[in-house]
């Protein structure tokens, strides 16, 4: 079902909703048609994440490939990441990955990658989607000129293979915990650090359908925490393209502490050109402080891991990612990898020698940062909210230099994201608390389902 009101059909990362009402099978099937028309021809890959939806809209998108006369490339479940460097490296006209990342199971999205592995620009998804708008006549392959699917079997070897390569150290003596969200990365996760020769300890890599992202991974960071016991944990979303760490204290690292840590591993070694990274404006005001006294130069964007990659490329910078996890290494990789983020994790920790916590203590302190996901009857109203709008100025003006306000609607889920930095977390707390009550006055509470 398309989006009423003209709204977008493509969001920050790609088409999202509930399975089978807002994307369905008849909707995967006019995106592969309309996207196979868009490219001038050769194979596309498809991969996919572990919820029971998947391989229906998997399927239904391949046959819209195939009905116009574009040959798929299967490789099963695999990482985000792992899709996207086969679509750069077997030299496929166009990537997609079949995943609703890090929402629940009853959710699923596609998202289309370019021949790079990257994701399409919002001027290449919306020609697609114009042609989606369209409708019939739909181009009409015959015969022999029909696209039929093809499987891929070592899809996992390669992957690993390519990730193995970007390890210059072994892992013999390191223990490691994993929080493998009953997604993607169940197999593959496990595997890369054995093979590395780590010892490995693995947490939700049972899934069944409908247990992705339930109360584990990267958007629940504490069940890794909970289970570390003094080890380095690693927690990916469901299509693994983002990691959440954890130290060997328990305490999470999130996408800002793993950029600062890289990033100033990355200019001490002389590997970070132009002196540059790329975050987003939800970046905590400690990083920034860090890059500071780094003497490192911080490019902000609008959140999106599309953006960071977009301003990477424009200032020409190999290292960008956003506090969720997202992190872009772009010397390596042509969009975000949670298990490539990891391993360069683990080459900082090695060559560096020192553990994760003592990492993070010498190069970033964070400020109290709270963050809530608001319901609201429409979050496209958020612009108009005036009587919001005035009490975020107040709280700014409160807070002068020592904190920080973000209010904005998520790209990908039904709800705003007011989030609040202050020198303590009780004043961080107490403005959060007001802006939410202004926001459901003005907004209107969530509508029941």
């Amino acid at each position: 079902m398309l989006p009423a009101d003209g709204r977008r059909l493509f969001g920050t990362d790609g088409i999202r909703g509930r399975a089978n009402i807002d994307l369905t099978a008849d909707l995967a099937m006019a995106v592969g048609r309309a996207a196979g028309e868009f490219i001038p021809g050769g194979q596309v890959l498809v991969g996919r994440d572990t919820r029971r939806s998947g391989e229906m809209l998997s399927s239904a998108l391949q046959a819209g490939f195939h009905s116009v006369g574009i040959d798929t490339t299967d490789v099963g479940v695999l990482p985000s990441g792992g899709i996207a460097f086969l679509t750069s490296d077997t030299r496929a006209a166009m990537g997609v990955v079949v995943s609703a990342s890090h929402n629940p199971a009853p959710d699923n999205g596609i998202k289309l990658l370019g021949r790079n592995g990257a994701k399409l620009s919002d001027e290449e998804e919306d020609r697609i989607e114009q042609r989606i708008r369209r409708g019939t006549p739909w181009k009409v392959a015959l015969d022999d000129g029909i696209g039929t699917a093809f499987r891929m079997a070592e899809a996992d070897d390669r992957y690993l293979a390519h990730l193995r390569a970007s390890m210059p150290y072994t892992l013999r003596g390191i223990s490691i915990v994993l929080d493998c969200a009953n997604g993607s990365a169940f197999r593959t996760a496990p595997e890369l650090f054995r093979q590395l020769k780590a010892e490995v300890e693995v947490f939700a890599a049972e899934p069944d359908g409908t247990n992705i992202n339930s109360g584990c991974g990267a958007t629940h960071p504490r069940y890794l925490s909970e289970r570390a016991n003094g080890r380095i944990g690693f927690a990916f979303d469901g299509d693994a393209d983002r990691l959440i760490a954890v130290d060997e204290d328990g305490a999470v690292a999130n996408g800002d502490v793993i950029m600062a840590v890289i990033a100033r591993h990355m200019k001490e070694a002389g590997r970070l050109k132009n002196n540059i990274v790329v975050s987003t404006v939800m970046a905590n005001l400690g990083f920034r402080r860090a890059m500071e006294r780094l003497e490192i130069d911080v490019i902000e964007t609008q959140v999106g891991d599309r953006y960071v990659l977009e301003a990477m490329r424009e200032h020409k910078a190999v290292l960008g990612g956003e506090q969720s996890g997202h992190i872009i290494l772009a010397d390596r990789a042509s969009t975000g990898d949670g298990l490539l983020t990891a391993v360069r994790l683990l080459e900082v920790m090695a060559s560096s020698g020192k553990e994760l916590r003592e990492l993070r203590k010498d190069t970033i302190t964070e400020y109290p940062q709270v963050l809530r996901n608001v319901h609201v009857a429409d979050k496209h109203k958020l612009d108009d909210a005036d009587i919001l709008w005035a009490a975020v100025r107040d709280a700014e003006a409160r807070l002068k230099d020592e904190g920080r306000i973000l209010v904005r609607a998520s790209g990908t889920e039904s709800l705003i994201r007011v989030m609040v930095e202050a020198s303590s977390g009780t004043e961080a707390a107490a403005i959060a608390d007001e802006l939410i009550e202004i926001s459901r006055s003005q907004l209107g509470p969530a509508v029941e389902a």
